[in-house]
């Protein structure tokens, strides 16, 4: 999320950096035919029956005659037409500055950055001159759930006219150290930060929740709600699981290792099965520093976490925020060991230990802790995405790392589900009761389209025998997920995104959004070569510039072996390959992609849980020459459905690479079409439907990201100036705001 348009890596943002130098019925069919036989049902139920009792009462009444009882034919109740997913017209790709969708469809900002949430904060000036972020929209909207209320305002999972949207605010458009819309002249670009900047930009990144109601035909926000929240990074937020208490997350803040402050550059989300809110913390590491002399003054094994996880000594910070001044709230932002203590409690050189986990949050109960659950694992969190509930049965929570050269993981949870968890009287209990206690697996794929799942438990015979990191307890390989990864030869791919559970067959896709590090000829350690389930290594032109590696990245999935969500095997191809369509068929468009389908660097990612449909997001730099990024509807079919592939590359050496991959079955035009296109420099993200499946939730992050600094001061030079120019609020610096999309006929979203 969040990457830089070129794909190139900026001085100050971190998404990209590589730190790891280690017969069958379509699913369509039958979804139609489910929803024919549940229409036929509603609409027929009543006249069948009244069929069925007129029959038996003109057959009684015959009885006293001679002649045989006529019974009148009963007039035939007409099958409705099935509801045809896909029915719209695909949205033709545009580089315009609007939010493009199908006829027969209305998008609406609805919540933009700088809104109030309260009655007492004045209405967004959006000028720079703003302030009390605490009561306001954050920055750069990103992964959102919707919960249902009733009209009374109670929780109601089915509440389709009234609700809250809970979504994390992942970072803010910057330049130079500085957030430069947030601030009148851009904001100060060299060091120390002035404190009230810093307050400002910290106060934008976190979570929010807000309610929305629909009103006769317009949905907006509820000013002034009881569930209307902000969660920041200063945020006090416990720690939860296995880390709870270690000696790696003992700060001077929480010298008991028990909490932590705040959560920070929040991306992909989660809704669990009881009804709580999961956010990822994704890229963390950059907000923090580190002296040039801190390897020495550590001299322990806590240089190669570090390493590993993007920190190397004397780096600098994204924004410098800790220069703001003296008070701690700032000198957390450092991480170099300069307290005298054993432990750490006296500094913040483990902050950094307490940052990179799912979070949960309860979002109708203010009152709840909000807790960090370390079970799941420490690294670059993108969503969250359970396996289908069955009674019983153990859950499974699906996630990847996002970075070059990362890994997907899943976590089995120790408890089964069970049916009564599904409206728990209490949701952050229900979660301490499953996420807190469990295994984390790691995913190796071999060559033949299988896979497996590896434990990263300190019983490893791998973990225990990894001599680049030794590992003292479980907290320790939790907290160190990626090197414990590194020791069981997990597979490295092409940055693991968002991923999703297919509610039709319970598989699991994920998108991988791009690799800029994959070649036929690597010369260096972050340079990888192609393999089954990241097989593509080529050149992309965007205009004059040539883009190696795997620029247009892929969707892959799995179906899990015997065991369902606990599974250690699985099976594996890739769904699509995302390309431009006139790319070669043979070795980057794999999934004949046509111009209704075409996509790049695929993201967000969530099967609707109304509809079935996969809707697939873009953030994207290498088609961004031809189109902004975009939003599609897919059909999926299952893994197995397509076939086997060999692509040949010619080495350095004058022989040839052979990688043998599997590729899904083609999409149509009645399986894959492009639904929506965002404003220049947006990022398409976080996705959320009403109950009824009538109501869809977007969010368009970063409009005008490329907006120069210099600039700042000239409205006709942003390179954006959405919503403002569709009549959303007021000045015109770009905002990152969630639109509202309904159907003019009233329907549901995407047929």
């Amino acid at each position: 999320m969040n990457k830089p348009n070129d794909l190139a890596i900026r001085a100050t943002d971190l998404n990209d950096i590589d730190s790891n130098a280690s017969h069958d019925n379509h699913f369509n069919s039958i979804l139609n035919a489910r929803l024919s036989r549940r229409n036929w049902l509603r609409g027929s139920a009543v006249t069948a029956a009244t069929a069925v009792m007129g029959s038996m009462g003109l057959s009684a009444c015959g009885g006293g005659s001679d002649a045989a009882a006529v019974t009148p034919t009963p007039t035939p109740t007409p099958t409705p037409t099935p509801e045809k997913l896909l029915a719209f017209t695909a949205v033709p790709k545009s580089l315009a500055d609007v939010v493009s969708v199908p006829a027969g469809y209305t998008a609406t900002a609805l919540y933009a950055l700088g809104d109030s949430l309260r009655a007492a904060t004045p209405a967004y000036k959006n000028d720079g001159s703003d302030t009390d972020f605490d009561n306001r929209a954050g920055d750069h909207h990103d992964g959102m759930e919707y919960y249902g209320l009733s009209a009374a305002g109670a929780p109601l999972a089915s509440g389709a006219e009234r609700g809250l949207l809970a979504m994390n605010h992942e970072a803010t458009t910057d330049e130079k150290l500085s957030s430069h819309f947030l601030h009148v002249n851009g904001g100060t670009t060299t060091l120390p930060r002035p404190a009230a900047e810093v307050d400002k930009e910290v106060a934008v990144h976190g979570l929010s929740v807000v309610e929305v109601k629909k009103t006769s035909s317009a949905w907006a926000t509820v000013n002034d709600s009881a569930f209307n929240r902000r969660v920041t990074p200063l945020t006090d937020i416990e720690l939860a699981g296995p880390v709870r208490g270690n000696a790696l997350v003992v700060t001077k803040y929480s010298p008991t290792g028990t909490k932590t402050r705040g959560t920070i550059n929040n991306c992909g989300t989660g809704k669990s099965p009881w009804g709580s809110y999961l956010s990822g913390e994704e890229n963390w590491a950059g907000y923090f520093t580190r002296s040039a002399t801190d390897n020495a003054a550590r001299g322990d094994k806590s240089v190669v976490s570090l390493n590993r996880y993007g920190r190397s000594q004397g780096g600098a910070s994204r924004h410098g925020w800790e220069t703001g001044g003296s008070d701690d709230k700032y000198a957390r932002w450092n991480l170099s060991k300069i307290g005298a203590s054993a432990d750490g409690s006296d500094d913040y050189r483990n902050e950094l230990n307490g940052m990179g986990y799912i979070v949960e949050m309860d979002p109708y109960d203010k009152t709840k802790a909000i807790r960090k659950r370390t079970a799941l694992g420490r690294y670059a969190h993108e969503s969250a995405a359970f396996s289908v509930p069955a009674v019983g049965q153990q859950l499974a929570v699906y996630m990847g790392d996002d970075s070059r050269n990362e890994y997907i993981y899943k976590f089995v949870t120790a408890a089964v589900w069970a049916a009564a968890d599904a409206n728990p009287a209490d949701r952050i209990a229900t979660g301490d009761k499953y996420l807190d206690s469990g295994k984390l697996y790691v995913a190796k794929l071999a060559a033949d389209g299988t896979g497996q799942w590896i434990e990263l438990a300190l019983s490893n015979a791998q973990i225990q025998a990894y001599g680049a990191y030794k590992f003292a307890d479980l907290a320790d390989v939790l907290v160190n997920a990626r090197l414990a990864a590194d020791a069981v030869g997990a597979t490295k791919m092409d940055r693991p995104e968002w991923c999703s559970v297919n509610p039709a067959n319970g598989e699991i896709y994920y998108t991988l959004t791009n690799n800029s590090n994959r070649t036929v000829n690597p010369s260096g350690s972050s340079q990888l070569a192609p393999d089954g389930g990241n097989p593509r290594a080529y050149t992309d032109m965007k205009g004059s510039s040539a883009q190696n590696g795997n620029p247009n990245g892929h969707i892959i999935r799995f179906k899990e072996g015997t065991g369902a969500a606990a599974a250690t095997s699985f099976t594996w191809d890739v769904y699509l390959f995302g390309a431009e369509s006139g790319a070669d068929a043979s070795k980057i468009n794999l999934s004949n992609l046509t111009a209704d389908q075409d996509f790049s660097s695929p993201d967000g990612l969530a099967f609707s849980p109304y509809t079935g449909i996969c809707w697939i997001q873009t953030d994207d730099g290498a088609y961004t020459d031809v189109t902004n990024c975009m939003m599609l509807a897919a059909i999926p079919g299952k893994v197995g459905d397509g076939a086997k592939s060999t692509l040949n590359y010619a080495t350095a050496a004058g022989g040839n690479l052979a990688v043998d991959t599997f590729i899904g079955k083609k999409p149509t035009a009645d399986t894959l079409k492009r639904f929506l296109v965002g404003p220049v420099g947006s990022e398409i993200t976080g996705i959320s439907e009403t109950p009824d499946g009538k109501t869809m939730f977007i969010n368009i992050q970063h409009p005008g990201e490329n907006t120069a600094l210099a600039n700042i001061g000239d409205p006709s030079k942003y390179t954006s100036q959405w919503p403002a120019n569709a009549g959303y609020g007021a000045g015109k610096r770009p905002r990152s705001a969630t639109i509202v999309i309904t159907k003019n006929d009233g329907g549901r979203i995407g047929s």
